[in-house]
């Protein structure tokens, strides 16, 4: 019979008659990069994630699969306090950055935008600029357009409180996320990582809490990297995971930023334009999955953000990225803090970090924790109050592609009932 050893075998003795072999005792996983900021982690989520790093790192001798682990982060609010993108947009208004569309037709900007806010955008913004000319919306001659465009971007509705958008599969993109590298139409990569280099310095700069003026309005003025998930990137990459970054902003502005971390731009997927052959950017938007380039119906938003992980990170090609894929090609961790990051959160094979933004969705699951899994944090700056009501995990958490709310489902369909908020500071 031939018997299999775990490890090799060590020699004990030496006899008379020859060699004695047998295996040597087992050993643990050896430890691994250490997770070492330790303010602010809530219970044993630190030395959870540090039991992460020991059994599925590289300097694990048992490990049995010596290939990368893979472990993926949201970005805005989870590896940052605050939005890049909220940022990039702030600033692309504040130094008449956004261009005046093709024939100053608005709906030429998004497949979604309804006649109302393409009439509003258009009374507000035409007179300004001619079609492909930047809008002077830093100046107080367009402030109103400013002011309309942060309306449509940040509530998706005109500021006398029209929808901006309609029709659209709420699993799979969110117009107004969409729409920030829409309005980058006209501009190059390169440049657009200027303009983000730009707005990194001045937000990092800016004390927390500080506002700006955009517009008419003030928007918050800030963001910062929060410390404990920049050295959870570093430990995770010391010990040889391959770590990626997901995100609903645009993939030049958080290629930005990702450097902040070490994650390089090849480890970046965000939403993406197509370009024109001279490099420019479209209003149009890459594909994934079935989804051709220029529909404009599948970005890094819930489903989607499954189809562009399988696609780029594990080479998963065709209609076959849209769906959850086998435990060897799927991510072994996921870190999030929204609605948006459910569907790659509920795809990691061995622990999911949920940083709590009150989301309901995200936190019925991540409190139902039916398979053992989740680990929730307060957020690491300005965290949020525990929220007085239940999740409503059994009416309304759930949004459906149509918008509708309803019951969120475990896998095998029962119902979650709604929890209570219980991590928080």
């Amino acid at each position: 019979m031939h018997r299999r050893w775990a490890a090799p075998l060590a020699l004990i003795a030496v006899t008379g008659s020859g060699l004695l072999l047998a295996p040597p005792a087992q050993a643990g996983p050896a430890h691994c990069a250490r997770v070492t900021v330790a303010a602010g982690w809530y219970g044993d989520n630190q030395a959870r994630l540090q039991r992460l790093i020991d059994e599925y790192g590289t300097c694990n001798p048992y490990r049995p699969s010596r290939a990368k682990p893979v472990a993926v982060f949201d970005w805005d609010n989870t590896v940052v306090k605050n939005d890049v993108g909220d940022a990039q947009m702030f600033w692309l208004l504040r130094n008449g950055r956004i261009r005046q569309p093709a024939g100053g037709d608005w709906t030429t900007t998004s497949r979604y935008l309804t006649p109302a806010a393409a009439t509003t955008l258009a009374d507000a913004c035409g007179a300004l600029a001619a079609p492909g000319a930047p809008l002077p919306t830093g100046t107080p001659e367009g402030a109103g357009c400013a002011d309309e465009l942060n309306a449509v971007y940040g509530t998706a509705a005109t500021r006398s409180a029209a929808p901006a958008f309609a029709g659209w599969d709420h699993r799979t993109i969110e117009p107004a996320y969409a729409w920030l590298p829409q309005l980058m139409q006209g501009w190059t990569a390169r440049e657009v990582r200027g303009f983000a280099a730009a707005a990194r310095a001045e937000n990092l700069a800016a004390p927390i809490g500080a506002k700006q003026q955009v517009g008419s309005t003030t928007a918050t003025g800030w963001v910062r990297y929060y410390d404990q998930q920049k050295d959870l990137v570093g430990s995770l990459r010391e010990a040889g995971f391959d770590v990626w970054i997901s995100s609903a902003s645009p993939q030049p502005v958080v290629e930005v930023w990702a450097k902040g971390v070490g994650i390089d731009a090849d480890h970046v997927i965000g939403i993406r334009n197509t370009t024109t052959r001279g490099g420019k950017f479209t209003t149009h938007l890459q594909g994934c999955g079935s989804v051709r380039d220029g529909a404009d119906t599948m970005i890094t938003y819930i489903d989607g953000k499954r189809c562009w992980i399988n696609k780029e990170i594990f080479g998963v090609r065709g209609a076959a990225a849209e769906k959850v894929q086998p435990a060897a090609r799927r991510q072994v961790f996921a870190a999030g803090d929204s609605d948006t990051d459910i569907s790659f959160l509920r795809d990691a094979t061995a622990l999911r970090l949920v940083v709590n933004r009150n989301k309901n969705e995200l936190m019925c699951r991540a409190y139902d924790n039916s398979d053992g899994k989740w680990i929730v944090n307060p957020m690491f700056i300005e965290p949020k109050k525990q929220k007085a009501a239940p999740y409503p995990c059994a009416t309304t958490g759930f949004t459906g592609r149509d918008g509708t709310p309803g019951p969120v489902l475990r896998g095998d369909t029962s119902v979650i009932p709604d929890q209570t908020d219980s991590v928080f500071q």
